[in-house]
């Protein structure tokens, strides 16, 4: 009797978008139709108008970029249930986990560690797990919280398997109100207020931990590593906390700390380093087939996630069409309205499903699942590149490429050749502490490939969508996953600061890449990567390149009412029809967007108006930024975003919580200025000053004019605010004084 064939593990489904793509066909002919205008227009118009060309013909661009990207949606519906029916539970692979930190004061440990308990809490063999702690900070008060979630976790890691809890985060989980979904039975009641209990007090040792030294709190053999410490300059320390020495599948995974050696005279490299030394001292201790990484604060919320992966990255025909997954990045506590437009969910919904259909999606630096093999370099044929050339692996060429150390290098040789684990399993983790030291040295990179060709790579900020590119242009494609609950659940960021600083740090790192010789439009000729593929990355990767041309255009309407000039058609002219016609249609299409995505209007007024708020903000910094990394003059920096806990779901939801935020810092100067420069404007329109052709002439520019104090309006509250939601008088005063530049520059120009 022949053997039935299985199920298939997932399915890729396309998806039916007629209606957006009519709206996306729409504006883009009706922006050729505005630049076919301007283009007829220009002999009879002045500079101003040659400027709106180059602005419109840029936003054009990015429209056909986006338009490219979103045109061939699909979405993947795994099937979690088939996967033991094809697998028996120890025929699972292997994963190994990574958890990043590097700042105890921006992001508090007591974060990081129910991430960790989360991830130890999942559904999937305990023995088959191993979670690596990376902390860049070296800080002996991560450590400690650790040590104590490690205790912790021997009462939550079964209680949640006992009761199938979610989420497992126990801040999350303890939180909420006790749903009777276990029948409230006796047993679970005494469980749940134990372990309640003791999660307090596990908080409270740790938040006594933060305010004190915890040296007394340390036995001298755990503390003494860190003696002396010095940030920016300490050697490696790796500490095994726990270990599933018995091989159980019903027990602890293991769970191991590491802190990098650094040092002032050797580039780390930020999160990118930190990635490559988890890389190789869990290849050298573990050496998983199967590699997650998560920030600190993306805590496992759906515990059925490694079963959704594993369909997609073990249901694919080839492997190939499967080189990582990636889960969305999703936020929990979501002020009501996204005030400060940072929940990405139109973008996942429509962009990033659109993407999904071409290679797919970009690798988003968190929430995603490797082939080990992938991250180490080798090409979907099995061959890996050495010195620009593509060969078969040797002894000398492994060594040239891996490094010096023979126990990493021969975990590595296991894996390139379809192995994995370590060579003398079973085997006490512990034993191999001393291996992982010498490749976690601030030196041992030098003279390989870590960086360039291998691992996470280097040169910029955004070392996430740098990676994903050059696997994708090696010919792998990757897939995405959204199961339901959402995967991994992060906090966003709250107030303006930290929001801009996270955007900055994003749009530094994008134009990096940009200005490289990893640009998407070389490796497109050079490599695999596909041309509907590079367009999408050209999408993001322009992020930095959009300030100048947004900064112009939001300043023209302010120029043309000042200087009695005009950068649109004339009320009486037919073409006015265009612009009017172009300004309904793009709205109508990102209301439509948002309505699709389950936002409300006000969320979508808020995701538009913080693109501006950003683009001539954050943008604008990261742009500058990279001008002057290109000219020499200085080098970009990795900025941590500073993470906060809310620790009840309705937390944060007070009148002042979605309320814009300010510092002394320069980067609210050039909005600020902007938004001066707009009040002058209609002032004076108002009042008749300078003007000599009449209101109604100009009535376009005035109708632009408040469109963009609109969409500045954060800033014009903040000119009134107090304390932290007002403006500091330094960023006024320099904004006053750009701002009067501006006018007169521009009465010079109409003299």
């Amino acid at each position: 009797m022949a053997k039935p064939i299985p199920s298939p593990l997932y399915e890729k489904i396309p998806q039916k978008n007629t209606l957006h793509r009519a709206s996306d066909v729409t504006i883009f002919f009706l922006l050729l139709s505005l630049l076919a205008y301007r283009l007829f227009s220009l002999k009879n118009n002045g500079f101003i108008w040659l400027l709106a060309f180059l602005c419109e013909s840029w936003f054009t661009f990015l429209w056909v970029l986006n338009l490219s990207s979103k045109w061939n949606p699909v979405s993947y519906k795994t099937y979690p249930e088939r996967l033991l029916q094809c697998y028996r539970v120890d025929e699972l692979p292997p994963v190994d986990m990574f958890v990043t930190t590097a700042d105890p004061m921006l992001e508090p440990p007591i974060i990081t560690v129910n991430t960790v308990l989360s991830l130890l809490a999942v559904d999937y063999p305990a023995n088959k797990l191993s979670c690596y702690v990376s902390d860049d900070g070296a800080s002996p008060l991560t450590f400690f919280a650790l040590l104590e979630a490690s205790k912790f976790a021997k009462l939550w890691v079964p209680f949640c398997k006992k009761y199938g809890i979610q989420p497992r985060a126990p801040f999350r989980y303890f939180s909420r109100e006790l749903l009777p979904s276990h029948g409230n039975s006796m047993e679970f009641l005494q469980e749940y207020r134990k372990i309640k209990e003791e999660y307090g007090e596990l908080r409270r040792r740790i938040e006594d931990a933060t305010l004190k030294s915890i040296s007394n709190e340390l036995s001298a053999a755990e503390f003494v590593a860190f003696s002396n410490i010095k940030r920016g300059s300490h050697p490696t320390i790796i500490k095994v906390i726990l270990e599933n020495k018995e091989s159980r599948s019903d027990g602890l995974p293991h769970l191991v700390y590491v802190s990098r050696e650094k040092h002032p005279k050797h580039p780390h490299h930020y999160k990118a380093g930190a990635m490559n030394v988890l890389t190789r001292v869990s290849g050298a201790m573990t050496n998983a087939p199967f590699m997650l990484n998560v920030d600190c604060d993306m805590y496992a919320n759906n515990p059925q996630i490694f079963h959704h992966s594993m369909c997609l990255l073990l249901g694919s025909k080839n492997e190939q069409d499967c080189g990582f997954v990636q889960t969305p990045q999703s936020f929990y506590d979501g002020l009501k309205d996204d005030p400060f437009g940072n929940q990405f969910g139109v973008l996942y919904k429509y962009l990033a499903s659109g993407i999904a259909g071409l290679q797919g999606p970009h690798y988003s630096g968190t929430g995603c699942f490797h082939r080990r093999k992938v991250i180490y370099g080798l090409w979907p044929d099995g061959r890996m590149e050495f010195k620009g050339r593509i060969g078969k692996l040797t002894d000398e060429r492994l060594e040239k490429t891996f490094g010096n150390s023979k126990e990493f290098t021969k975990t590595a040789a296991r894996i390139l050749s379809g192995l994995s684990g370590v060579s003398d399993c079973p085997y006490d983790l512990s034993n191999r502490v001393e291996a992982a030291h010498q490749i976690a040295s601030c030196s041992y990179e030098y003279g390989t490939n870590w960086g360039t060709k291998i691992g996470w790579l280097y040169g910029t900020t955004t070392e996430d969508i740098l990676t994903g590119m050059i696997i994708h242009a090696r010919g792998w494609k990757s897939t995405d996953c959204r199961p339901d609950p959402p995967a991994f659940l992060g906090c966003a960021p709250s107030g303006g600061p930290a929001a801009l600083i996270q955007q900055k740090r994003w749009a530094t790192g994008l134009l990096e890449v940009l200005f490289s010789k990893n640009s998407p439009f070389i490796i497109t000729f050079t490599a695999k990567l596909q041309f509907r593929q590079c367009l999408a990355y050209m999408w993001m990767l322009s992020w930095g390149l959009r300030p100048i041309p947004e900064l112009c255009y939001l300043a023209l309407p302010a120029y043309c009412i000042m200087a009695g000039s005009h950068f649109l058609p004339k009320v009486q002219d037919p073409a006015v029809l265009i612009p009017i016609s172009l300004f309904v249609s793009y709205n109508f299409h990102t209301l439509l967007e948002h309505w699709g995505a389950g936002y409300s209007i006000r969320a979508c007024w808020n995701n538009l108006r913080m693109w501006r708020i950003t683009a001539v903000t954050a943008w604008l910094f990261g742009f500058l930024s990279v001008i002057l990394k290109l000219l020499g003059l200085s080098e970009t920096v990795f900025e941590v975003t500073k993470k906060d806990q809310s620790t009840t779901p309705g937390e944060g939801s007070d009148k002042d919580a979605g309320r814009f935020t300010f510092d002394g810092s320069l980067i609210f100067v050039p909005a600020t200025t902007l938004l001066l420069v707009h009040l002058m404007a209609l002032v004076t329109a108002l009042l008749g000053l300078f003007d000599h052709v009449g209101i109604e002439s100009r009535i376009g520019e005035i109708i632009c004019s408040v469109w963009v104090v609109l969409c500045f309006l954060p800033f014009l509250k903040g000119l009134f605010g107090k304390g932290k939601y007002g403006i500091p008088k330094s960023t006024i005063c320099k904004s006053a004084a750009l701002a009067f530049l501006f006018l007169a520059c521009t009465i010079t120009v109409r003299k």
